[in-house]
């Protein structure tokens, strides 16, 4: 593959910059490309001929503070929801979105047998599960993701939040070395089961699996209902995210990063079975629990992009969690997009597939 006219055509690094010895990338249990690419090595590879290393951490350590938690944050790759992103941007974190991906994953209103729940307007005066609140307003994804989720399903049927009824459940501590970690988040499943309360907003493949070992069915599938808008979430889109000095002083160091996720997504696409086994890892579910939440050739959708239609989406994600307190100042979406790098890349990209 000849690369050279299209490095030539990237910024040079700064005079001064720092050279740079280790990338690091947040690994969240959800179908992400940059993940596949790190799990078939190809991160390792790319990157092994600078003789920089290639470190992942889960989500639930991001905020752990390391000895050298300035430079790691400076070199970091994030590809996960966007609840935590847009809480730290609004929090003056400077970093940037370098791209945007949106995978259905099972969204859904949950409700027990016999409930006789079909359409969105037999929602109205029903119990509803919502998660607590943890550390903070930003760090309360579950929160977020269910009271959107519900909202969004209610307004398919004419309804708002004050038609239905809100009953507390609790937010477990995320620690992710817990195999069944990813089912007990959804803690509104039990109270469900038990007739506490008469619907759970869930999302994912191990919040699939757990209705499905507790006898719940499918309510009302989000992911049935045409509009995109509808599913607009935590997940959906979820941006990929870096510093801004990392494409200032690395930039091409983000675009390799970037060309490596674009293969993976292109890997995925034609390879559905070893995709399955690799899910089943990173989404801490059995094989149950990733066909049901990931469907409809979704293993043809995991290229990030930077398209009109995401940014519009993740605008309006941004505005419903200003809206109920999940943000402590609003984001300037269009200032924390930056699309060069994956301009970039995808030129790359185009090499390739021409060779």
């Amino acid at each position: 593959m000849q690369r050279t006219d299209n490095w030539r055509a990237m910024p040079m690094r700064p005079t001064g910059a720092e050279e740079l010895e280790r990338i690091w990338l947040v690994r969240s249990p959800v179908p992400a490309a940059s993940n596949i690419a790190w799990s078939l090595g190809w991160l390792d590879e790319e990157f092994r001929r600078d003789s920089i290393g290639v470190s992942w951490l889960r989500e639930d350590r991001l905020r752990v503070v390391e000895p050298n938690s300035e430079d790691m944050a400076r070199s970091l790759f994030r590809e996960g929801g966007n609840i935590p992103a847009l809480a730290a941007r609004a929090l003056g974190a400077e970093t940037r979105v370098i791209g945007l991906t949106w995978i259905d994953e099972r969204q859904a209103i949950m409700v027990r047998p016999g409930q006789n729940v079909f359409e969105p307007e037999g929602l109205a005066g029903l119990r509803f599960a919502l998660p607590g609140y943890v550390s903070t307003r930003g760090a309360s994804v579950v929160r977020g993701m269910s009271l959107h989720g519900i909202k969004s399903a209610l307004r398919l049927g004419g309804l708002s939040l004050e038609d239905v009824q809100f009953v507390d459940v609790p937010t477990p501590q995320v620690d992710f070395s817990e195999p069944q970690m990813m089912q007990r988040m959804w803690s509104g499943l039990q109270a469900l089961a038990e007739g506490r309360v008469d619907a759970v907003y869930v999302k994912g493949a191990a919040a699939a699996e757990a209705a499905q070992q507790l006898g719940l069915e499918v309510g009302i599938d989000l992911d049935a209902y045409p509009s995109r808008m509808t599913r607009v979430n935590n997940g959906t889109p979820r941006p990929i995210v870096t510093h801004r000095r990392m494409i200032e002083e690395h930039f091409d160091i983000v675009v390799r990063f970037l060309h490596q996720t674009l293969r993976a997504a292109d890997w995925a696409a034609s390879h559905p079975a070893e995709l399955g086994h690799i899910l089943e890892r990173e989404t801490f579910s059995g094989p149950a629990g990733v066909e049901a939440a990931y469907r409809d050739g979704f293993h043809r959708a995991l290229h990030p992009d930077l398209s009109r239609e995401r940014i519009d989406m993740l605008r309006v994600q941004e505005q419903f969690l200003r809206l109920h307190g999940f943000l402590e100042m609003a984001v300037d979406i269009d200032a924390w997009v930056d699309a060069r790098p994956l301009a970039a890349a995808l030129a790359l990209r185009a090499i390739d597939r021409a060779a």
